[in-house]
């Protein structure tokens, strides 16, 4: 519905519909490194991609990252949107990179859900989704790695 005001809108859904689903991952590991910003994610990302001979994935993806200031000043549901999106993009990225190397990420759905939850809350505890909320689970329908740090 948005695409009318927000033309990559439909980009990102041409993308999201070409992935398959129930992404697959394949035979190398895959894992994730999470954080806040400007806590050293993308050289110890890339290091440990070095290191182990690996492909470099980020969240969002590269294939829609160049509209991510489109996105960012939108209200928040359209945002969240546009990154639950890019999980599933990437998690297409790492079924395919993971039938031939390691896969290091430098973040995937932890931050979405972590940027959901902080967005949903007026800053006080007490207003955090109760422990079982949806917002904490894993979505059923997406990749999951082996290891997140």
């Amino acid at each position: 519905q948005c695409a009318g005001r927000i033309p990559e809108a439909g980009a990102v859904l041409d993308l999201l519909e070409k992935c398959p689903e129930h992404q697959k991952k394949g035979g190398f590991p895959v894992v994730v490194f999470e954080g806040l910003d400007a806590t050293g994610k993308t050289t110890v990302t890339q290091s440990v991609k070095d290191t182990l001979n690996g492909v470099l994935l980020r969240s969002p993806p590269a294939c829609i990252s160049q509209w991510r200031t489109i996105f960012d000043d939108e209200p928040a549901p359209i945002k969240r949107a546009f990154y639950a999106a890019g999980n599933y993009i990437l998690a297409s990225e790492i079924a395919k990179a993971s039938t031939q190397a390691p896969v290091i990420i430098d973040r995937y759905w932890h931050s979405t859900a972590a940027y959901t939850i902080a967005t949903e809350i007026n800053g006080e505890v007490q207003d955090l989704p109760p422990v079982h909320d949806e917002v904490y689970q894993w979505p059923e329908d997406l990749l999951k790695p082996d290891l997140v740090l």
